[in-house]
């Protein structure tokens, strides 16, 4: 009861009109970084479907669709996605100063985690998607993997 009062009083008048514009701040390199994801998985399927369209191999359809899977644990590939919210280091140095906000390696590990996961859920649900249609007709697969493809991205 001693405390409440004053720690009330100093989030609302030091802590609370900030954090508009903190989240605003931070928002910018996280939105970045889901969007880098997910326009890797749009070139990565994109590459599958013209390597298709030349080739009309299924055998080969099908091992590209095996290394799409292995995307989100390709640190190469992922490593822009990533880069992109290193930006928190800077913006998370100010804060620290100024709100005593610590471990911001963490934050942006767990940042990092979350787009590899939102990537591995992006894959998974493209092959769960897909995988029925694998035995139609090879000149609609090109058409199929666009609109599964069209799908996950929503």
């Amino acid at each position: 009861a001693t405390v409440s009062e004053p720690a009330q009083k100093c989030c609302t008048e030091n802590i609370q009109p900030f954090l508009a514009s903190i989240l605003e701040e931070l928002m910018g390199p996280v939105s970045s970084g889901f969007t880098e994801v997910r326009s890797l998985f749009d070139k990565e399927v994109n590459e599958i479907i013209q390597d298709f369209q030349k080739t009309n191999d299924i055998t080969k359809l099908k091992e590209n669709v095996d290394q799409l899977m292995k995307l989100p644990f390709n640190s190469v590939k992922m490593e822009p996605c990533y880069l992109k919210v290193n930006l928190l280091r800077e913006l998370l140095q100010d804060l620290k100063s100024r709100f005593k906000v610590y471990h911001i390696d963490f934050v942006i590990q767990r940042t990092q985690n979350f787009m590899q996961e939102l990537m591995e859920n992006a894959v998974y649900t493209f092959e769960q998607l897909f995988s029925p249609s694998r035995q139609t007709d090879s000149a609609k697969l090109a058409t199929t993997i666009e609109k599964v493809k069209l799908r996950v991205l929503k």
